[in-house]
């Protein structure tokens, strides 16, 4: 998607995504020239904020981009999603400090503060032209927003400067405010600052949920305070925390005296769960799910549950809290081509499959789960959780009921996984493919014209934090957790006696599953449900990769390689395919699949010896965070030395530019 046409201050950028105040564009034909407005005297009315705070949305907020698979496919490289490539990350020594850029980095931070210190002296002396409840809106997106990019800096980096104004571009002015919080306080200004939101944002700002709510304030209060309770948890007693051992915070003397707000780790854990049931409570209580009809296939999809993903208008599903609207010939994107075909090269991985449960509420291992086996797709769908048989791909399903024909990229058929191709386009990575998102209209198959719409957020996250926080905080799950869960189940068309499931889960059996773990230790089997009704309801929604992190579950990676696999290749659908499609051997260059000798799996990252993926995935602490580039060291350092900085480096890490992590 090119996001430069939501800069444009025109009517044309306000109808390609998301609709400004009415009339807006009426009222622009009556201002001066933008080159001839400065700063003094811009965002002064109603107007002029919306269109500043909307022109945010794209750097903020998940989206679908043109050609790639949009949300769909950020939980690629982690154990659900699987790509061609494996990610640095996962192979120690490839993951490098930068000696420039990198997540340091505050131009979005800057364009929320300049917003906040212009707007809100001014409204609070009535110097703001416009509906009040409009201009309030306007204000609280922006809290929002801020908030938001706080939030990924808390993910990439944890400590994190606080800054809440705009300053001159003098060094020595700059290097002062360069001093890293602790994170447990970034956290609580993220908060604070969606409380401030929450107050100023409409239950429905323009009747399409295409502009931020008070909804989804509350919905990502609930994620933040999740993630900072379980980081705090499950991540204490290491230099990860404020004061762990050998927490580099310590080393500078404006925090070396740091103490919690809540006088200790473990009641700054309970406060932040306490804030995410509170938040997600608001949220699950107040916005059924959307009802799941099972159907699959149909000319009109009459199935909200399904069709909900791949709409063009989301703004009737109860359960979208913000959406993102595209328009045809205007703003589009690819999504209805790659759901048509092998998902870009990002496929669902046999750990993501064997996770969801049979309709009767077992594993798939259980005695009497009646479950099939793996040997052919259909095998894998029959008497499954609702979802995966909604949403996993099997060959001779139909992925056009709609204008049959039309559409230069439509597939009107399923076919048997490409996976010998070395197209994106046309790939099938693991041989297991979604068709979450896929519009069955063959008129959006035309490619890179789709423009059906992208979920931001949903409110069936809510249920999922509250349930989680619930069980880390207690211990025990309350009555609203218990209904959440049942909630959730029920639209999944899974036996709701969520109990029946704990009892016959061996964990033993769910190592395959990073969720499984926490600090190289096996979770119980009621933490582990709970994490598993999150993995299966949230599949290719892009939230795995923070997950795994907060809950440090890729520990036993650090000795114990993991080999990423898909399907079962080498078993009988070996049959689908011929010779010159499979060609394997690691030695051979010409080598598409991986060697039998390997596993009868498909590993899509192990066909050639000579990969860095050869010989599995593994881990190193350091990589919970990234590392800081060497040049915001150099900038900030007063006489030279890089110690000078106020600015520490993440544990494990070193501050050259091209250096590997240490040990922790």
């Amino acid at each position: 998607m090119n996001f430069s046409k939501y800069k444009k201050y025109s009517c044309l950028a306000t109808l390609a995504v998301f609709v400004l105040v009415s009339g807006a564009c009426q009222k622009a034909l009556d201002k001066a020239p933008l080159s001839d407005i400065t700063p003094e005297s811009y965002l002064k009315e109603e107007g002029q904020l919306a269109a500043y705070a909307i022109a945010r949305y794209p750097d903020a907020l998940p989206s679908h981009g043109n050609y790639s698979f949009g949300t769909f496919g950020i939980d690629g490289n982690t154990d659900n999603m699987i790509l061609p490539v494996l990610d640095n990350k996962y192979i120690p020594g490839l993951w490098r400090v930068e000696a420039s850029g990198g997540e340091w980095s505050f131009g979005n931070i800057y364009q929320a503060n300049y917003f906040l210190s212009t707007v809100i002296p001014r409204w609070k002396a009535g110097g703001i032209v416009g509906n009040a409840d409009n201009i309030k809106q306007y204000i609280g997106e922006m809290y929002f927003i801020r908030a938001v990019e706080y939030f990924k800096k808390l993910q990439s980096l944890g400590d994190f400067p606080i800054i809440k104004t705009v300053y001159p571009d003098e060094k020595e002015i700059l290097t002062q405010v360069s001093k890293r919080q602790p994170r447990n306080e970034v956290a609580r200004f993220i908060l604070s600052d969606l409380d401030s939101a929450a107050l100023l944002l409409k239950t429905s700002p323009d009747g399409t949920k295409n502009r931020i709510s008070k909804l989804c304030a509350q919905l990502i209060k609930s994620r933040v305070a999740l993630y900072e309770g379980t980081w705090l948890k499950y991540f204490k007693g290491t230099a990860f925390v404020p004061n762990g051992p050998n927490w580099p915070g310590k080393a500078k003397d404006y925090n070396a005296s740091y103490q919690y707000p809540t006088g200790s780790i473990d009641s700054e854990i309970q406060y932040f769960l306490g804030e995410a049931m509170s938040a997600a409570k608001s949220v699950a209580d107040a916005v059924p799910l959307v009802a799941n009809t099972g159907i699959i296939e149909a000319p009109n999809n009459e199935n909200p549950y399904f069709k909900m993903f791949g709409a063009v208008d989301m703004s009737g599903y109860s359960e979208v809290l913000l959406w993102r609207q595209y328009g045809a010939g205007l703003v589009t994107h690819n999504i209805p081509v790659y759901t048509q075909a092998g998902n870009y090269a990002v496929g669902l991985s046999k750990s993501m499959v064997e996770s969801f449960l049979m309709e009767n509420g077992l594993p798939i291992y259980a005695a009497g789960s009646n479950y099939q086996g793996d040997d052919y797709i259909a095998d894998v769908r029959k008497n499954r959780d609702g979802r995966l048989n909604l949403f996993l791909k099997e060959p001779g399903q139909k992925n056009v009921l709609v204008n049959v024909g039309q559409g230069t990229h439509a597939t009107q058929i399923e076919p048997t996984p490409r996976i010998w191709e070395s197209s994106y386009d046309q790939k099938y990575t693991t041989g297991y493919a979604i068709r979450k998102g896929i519009s069955y209209d063959g008129a959006q198959a035309n490619n890179g014209q789709g423009y059906t719409g992208s979920i931001t957020y949903r409110a069936s996250e809510a249920y999922l934090n509250y349930m989680e926080a619930s069980y880390e905080r207690n211990g025990t799950l309350d009555a609203d957790a218990t209904k959440y869960w049942q909630q959730l189940r029920a639209r999944a068309k899974v036996n709701t006696d969520f109990q029946q499931t704990i009892a016959a889960t061996e964990m033993a059996k769910e190592t395959q599953d990073w969720g499984a773990y926490s600090a190289n230790t096996l979770v119980s089997p009621t933490l582990y449900n709970i994490r598993r009704e999150r993995r299966n309801e949230l599949m290719a929604e892009g939230l795995r990769y923070m997950d795994l992190k907060r809950w440090r579950a890729m520990d036993q990676m650090i000795s114990t390689p993991y080999h990423f696999e898909g399907f079962k290749l080498w078993g009988p659908m070996k049959s689908w395919f011929t010779a010159s499609q499979i060609v394997y051997g690691s030695g051979n260059s010409g080598a598409v699949v991986s060697d039998p000798a390997l596993s009868i799996y498909l590993r899509p990252q192990e066909i050639r010896a000579n990969a860095d993926s050869y010989k599995g995935a593994r881990w190193t602490m350091a990589h919970y965070l990234s590392p800081i580039a060497t040049q915001h060291f150099n900038i900030t350092a007063t006489d030279g030395n890089i110690a000078s900085s106020p600015i520490y480096q993440n544990p494990g890490w070193l501050t050259a530019g091209g250096s590997t992590p240490t040990g922790i």
